[in-house]
């Protein structure tokens, strides 16, 4: 019995060398080609998550140096604002001052919630700090909900205007469901004073 020709075991290995690294240089070729068109599922995490479920935005005019307050109240607890910036559900960002020790020039205060417990939400705006005579401060509060893995969604947007130190207004009452959609015919403005003391 003959056995192999070591020149034809030479030519195959240089063969069976070429075919596979041409094999490989294809399958590279490819994952390259479709990197482009591959997207990640979208999902939420912590470095791309919204900041709150429910925003509560309130600014004023940039150009009038007075101090107007935000106060919000979640279902079944205590009233959020520039004396109690943190509760179970919400928590108040930034207490400002109007133009008083303001990095900026804009006139905003915003609250976050964490999750959206169901019930009544009260919208509060106060005048804290005076006015001259015959002043008129509108302010603007817009209500957004943002739903786990759906984009920022406004629910309410409307303008207060403030005439006097220490009048507060009630901006809106709403209910939410757990799932963070607005009740229907649950929005109104029926007064509700949420300052009820504490330290300034």
């Amino acid at each position: 019995m003959r056995g192999l020709d070591p020149l034809d075991e030479e030519s195959w290995g240089t063969v069976f060398r070429d075919v596979i690294l041409l094999a490989l240089i294809g399958f590279v070729a490819m994952v390259i080609m479709l990197l482009p068109h591959v997207r990640p599922v979208k999902t939420e995490t912590d470095e791309h998550r919204s900041p709150g479920n429910i925003i509560v935005e309130m600014q004023w005019p940039n150009d009038l140096p007075v101090d107007v307050d935000l106060w919000v109240k979640a279902p079944r607890e205590v009233p959020v604002g520039y004396w109690n910036q943190g509760g179970n559900t919400f928590n108040l960002l930034r207490d400002d001052l109007g133009i008083e020790g303001d990095a900026t020039n804009r006139n905003y205060e915003v609250s976050y919630s964490r999750g959206i417990p169901p019930g009544e939400y009260v919208v509060n705006v106060h005048m804290y700090g005076p006015l001259s005579r015959g002043e008129k401060v509108p302010v603007s509060i817009v209500v957004s909900v943002k739903k786990p893995l759906e984009d920022t969604r406004q629910l309410l947007a409307t303008t207060v205007n403030l005439e006097r130190h220490g009048q507060e207004e009630t901006a809106y009452r709403f209910r939410l469901t757990s799932e963070g959609d607005l009740v229907e015919d649950s929005v109104s403005t029926l007064r509700r004073p949420l300052i009820t003391g504490g330290p300034r």
